[in-house]
């Protein structure tokens, strides 16, 4: 698997050798790391930045039990706020958590370690986790420029951007529209210019990409 370039990883544990043993091993694969103590740490540099969401692939490392704000309680707040779909969570746990850490996959982690885990099995996953992060990251973006794209466009040329996609030729648009065909195509050509395609068919892939 290709390293995922700019990537950090989250370690919220409040066991000092815990959190400097996994900090050694994700730079030993030239991973950064940065640590916080408490699950409060953690959320109150979340909620200190500016809109919080992730810009960059990133992914947590996170305690179960931990004095305060437990990691459970802390992955239902990323939950609440969709947080943890660009930064999958990874829980490490003890042998008795293994249960409560199964239930929380299914609710949206990305998976759990157990405690001792085994070094390259960890660093494996998180960068899978990383992997994740990265694509869901990509898709947004993309998302944002097709949206962009779209408010330049007039509301003639939405209506005739809906018919193109769904495959109507010129003439029926113009029917359809009540417009000459010569309308049609001057709006074709303007769509496919605002939204940088070049084909009927890559405009409804490019819609279809967005919407999935």
């Amino acid at each position: 698997m290709q390293p995922v370039i700019d990537a950090r990883i989250f370690i919220v544990d409040d066991d000092a050798s815990v959190r400097e043993a996994l900090a050694w091993l994700l730079r030993s694969r030239r991973l950064h790391s940065q640590v916080f103590d408490s699950a409060e740490a953690f959320q109150q540099q979340l909620e200190s930045a500016p809109g919080a969401a992730p810009e960059q692939p990133c992914c947590l490392l996170l305690d179960v039990r931990m004095p305060g704000l437990s990691g459970l309680a802390l992955f239902d707040w990323l939950i609440e706020r969709q947080l943890q779909l660009a930064m999958p969570v990874i829980f490490l746990t003890g042998h008795a958590d293994v249960p409560t850490a199964v239930d929380a996959v299914k609710r949206g982690a990305f998976d759990f370690c157990e405690k001792p885990f085994s070094g390259n099995v960890l660093v494996d996953r998180v960068e899978q986790a990383l992997a994740r992060s990265d694509s869901l990251l990509q898709a947004r973006r993309h998302a944002a420029k097709v949206r962009e794209r779209q408010t330049e466009l007039t509301e003639r040329e939405r209506d005739v951007m809906r018919l193109v996609v769904a495959g109507l030729p010129n003439k029926l648009i113009a029917d359809r529209l009540d417009i000459s065909i010569r309308t049609v195509e001057v709006h074709r050509s303007r769509v496919f210019d605002k939204m940088e395609v070049a084909s009927a068919v890559e405009l409804a892939n490019l819609l279809r990409d967005w919407q999935g």
